[in-house]
């Protein structure tokens, strides 16, 4: 059976600007960029990838709830 749990957290006013650091967006877009091109990633390079997106899809998931958060208290 499925449960939602619902939590706060006090985050910084400035977790909108968090983002992958610059030499960690370049490996992903070189992992990512490889794939497409049809080139295969081993193992370790597509388990890399793996968490790099879901790292940057968090980022992306706490920018936009940040955003959200900025708007309703506004």
């Amino acid at each position: 059976m499925a449960h939602t749990i619902q939590f706060r957290l006090h985050a910084p006013g400035d977790l909108g600007k968090f983002r992958l650091p610059a030499g960690v967006q370049r490996r992903l877009n070189e992992l990512l960029d490889r794939q497409d091109q049809g080139t295969p990633l081993t193992a370790a390079e597509r388990r890399e990838a793996e968490g790099l997106v879901e790292l940057a899809e968090m980022l992306s998931l706490l920018k936009l709830r940040a955003s959200g958060a900025q708007t309703a208290a506004a």
